[in-house]
Formats: C-alpha cells, structure tokens, sequence
C-alpha cells in the first residue's frame, strides 16, 4: 500500500484508537505460550483471571460443540479436556468476537464476517501444518483470525465510504480491496496492520496483514494467509472480499499449481466450516 494523505492518516489513526484494546489477558497467554517451558497452571492462572472469558470457554466447553461426556467446571479441567493449544486459540476467538457489534451504520455482515475470520484462521493453521512446518501454528491462527479486521474498522467509523466500496466492489465486479482503494484511498489490510500493531502483535504478523494481497509473498506466513484466503473465498467465506474478481490467482509454489487438488488434499473442509459456525454460534456478537 502507498502512501495516504496527512488528513486520511488523521482519520484512520482516529478510527484505530476507537477500537478496543485487545485483551492484556490474552497477549499474556501468547507470551506464556511462547516459552517451551511454560506449564498449563501458568495458563489456567491467567484465564482465570478474566472473568469474561473464562465464563465464555466454559460455556462453549459444555456446548453441544465439543460434546464432551460431562460437564466442565473449571478452566483446569478444560486444558485436560482440550489441551493447551485449544484453550489459548478459544481465548483468542472470544476476544476478537467481544469487539464485533451484531450491527454497524455500514449494514457489514458482522456474523458473515465472524465466521469468515474463523474459517480462514483454521485453514492458515491446516496449510501451515501441511505445506509449511516451519511456522508456528498460533501465528498462522492469529493471522487467519485478525487478517481482514480493518473491515470492522472502516463498518465502524468509515461507514458512508465503506458502504460505498462494497457497492462498488459488487457493481463492478472488483475485488473489495480495489474498491477501497478508490472510495477510501486506502485499503482494510493497512488500517487492519495499525490496529493489529496498536494491539502490540509482533511485527512480522503486522507485515503480513498489511501485505496478505501483495504479490509475490514475502514470507511463508504471508503464502499461507493468502491461499486460506482464496480457498476460503471458493467455499463463500471471504467476509465479502472479492478477491478473485482481480483475475485467476497463481499460488505460491510449495502449493503446487491447482487450487482445487489444494482442497482436495486438505481433507474434510465443509466440517472446518459447520464447526466455524457452531462456535459463531456459541460465542455470539455482542
């Protein structure tokens, strides 16, 4: 992205800081999960200490979700049941869901949006593990999660320009970030990279939500992202994205050359999906 005007960087900055903090609780789980040496009571004593998520884990814990065989009081016996891995990426999920409202003055489909950031976070995670083990699976989950949240940011405090650019995206069959673009002078991926730097994400996740349309890719990551993106766009998960209307889009190499024997290969991915929306479901819009 280039260069946006003085007064435009005024107005994404304001429309950035707007936006809620991203939880300390969960940035604290993200740091205590980093270490190979961190213990499952370090994460329980954490969680625990959030009221709102705790209340959140336990209650999609006990939903027909995950169905387990009884019920689960406590965030201990969650990690036991779940693993430690499970728990921090449902932390994760809760806390970008506490900043969506289920309405917004640009008619954005929040719920559509949710689940779309769901489903791309499991498939960067899923092509991670497959085509890139190299990278650690909690980046490529949060990436996936947080990658298009600049929309949220432009359905809050941009909404005439941003009604705008999905009318546009839709009439002229262009891709959504095209339309930003034009309309807005600036696209969701730049403003999404300031909140997602204002949240103290480390760098390299900044960079690559700032850059997850740039051509070619600059990081394994960054290939990940954009391929979970255009697989999740095939499924009709691309929170309204567009990004195929720009041309037939080439994979990065270690991919191979056919987007559907991608898919083929990954598995089950309508069950990605149906789960996607259960737990859009459980964990709800505020």
């Amino acid at each position: 992205m280039g260069q946006v005007s003085v007064e435009l960087s005024k107005r994404l900055s304001s429309a950035v800081e707007r936006m809620p903090a991203f939880p300390k609780s969960v940035q604290r789980i993200l740091e205590l999960t980093r270490d190979i040496n961190c213990r499952p009571k370090d994460l329980v004593a954490v969680i625990e200490k959030d009221p709102v998520i705790t209340i959140k884990v336990l209650k999609i814990v006990n939903s027909a979700y995950y169905g387990l065989p009884k019920k689960i009081t406590s965030i201990n016996q969650s990690v036991v049941y779940l693993g430690v891995n499970t728990l921090k990426n449902l932390a994760l999920s809760f806390s970008a869901m506490g900043m969506l409202p289920a309405r917004n003055a640009a008619d954005f489909d929040m719920q559509h949006y949710l689940v779309s950031s769901l489903v791309t976070a499991n498939l960067t995670r899923l092509l991670a593990a497959k085509y890139a083990g190299e990278l650690d699976q909690t980046d490529c989950y949060i990436a996936g999660l947080l990658h298009d949240f600049g929309k949220v940011v432009f359905a809050l405090y941009m909404a005439p320009e941003f009604r705008q650019a999905m009318e546009m995206s839709a009439n002229e069959n262009i891709s959504l970030h095209k339309a930003e673009e034009a309309v807005i002078g600036t696209d969701h991926t730049f403003v999404g990279a300031m909140l997602v730097k204002r949240w103290q994400f480390p760098a390299y996740l900044v960079e690559c939500i700032d850059h997850h349309h740039v051509v070619p890719h600059a990081t394994p990551l960054s290939e990940c992202l954009f391929v979970a993106d255009l697989i999740a766009e095939k499924l009709g998960y691309d929170s309204l994205g567009r990004v195929s209307a720009d041309g037939p889009q080439v994979l990065p190499v270690r991919f191979g050359s056919d987007l559907d024997a991608l898919i083929a290969g990954l598995g089950d991915v309508k069950k990605l999906v149906e789960d996607a929306h259960a737990f859009a479901q459980t964990g709800g819009l505020r």
